[in-house]
């Protein structure tokens, strides 16, 4: 997870509630969980919602984040390739102009 979120340009690896946290400027992409295997990672509500569907045993929410667009994913079950692609996402939707410019979509 680190390996891809350091990939992607303009990520900082930082802390946020004492665990390991990546951030695009000042916005969070996301962090470990205090658990240390969960991955609470900066999502669109309506991919959350159809990927809570799709597969409960790796994504899920607690109560506490319901009314915002993160989600938890558990980092043992999670496969490489959609990870990848929902850093991406979360990356571009956070990501200022001039560093989307430097990547292109799907790169």
């Amino acid at each position: 997870m680190r390996e891809l979120a350091l990939a992607l340009p303009g990520v900082e690896e930082g802390l946020s509630y004492g665990t390991p946290a990546f951030r695009v400027g000042k916005k969070l992409l996301a962090r470990l969980h205090e658990d240390g295997e969960t991955l609470v990672l900066k999502v669109d509500l309506l991919v959350r919602d159809s990927l809570l569907v799709a597969d409960p045993d790796t994504f899920f929410i607690t109560d506490h984040y319901q009314d915002y667009p993160y989600m938890l994913v558990r980092l043992a079950t999670v496969r490489r390739e959609p990870l990848s692609g929902l850093l991406e996402t979360a990356w571009r939707s956070l990501a200022p102009k001039r560093l989307l410019a430097t990547r292109k979509e799907g790169a």
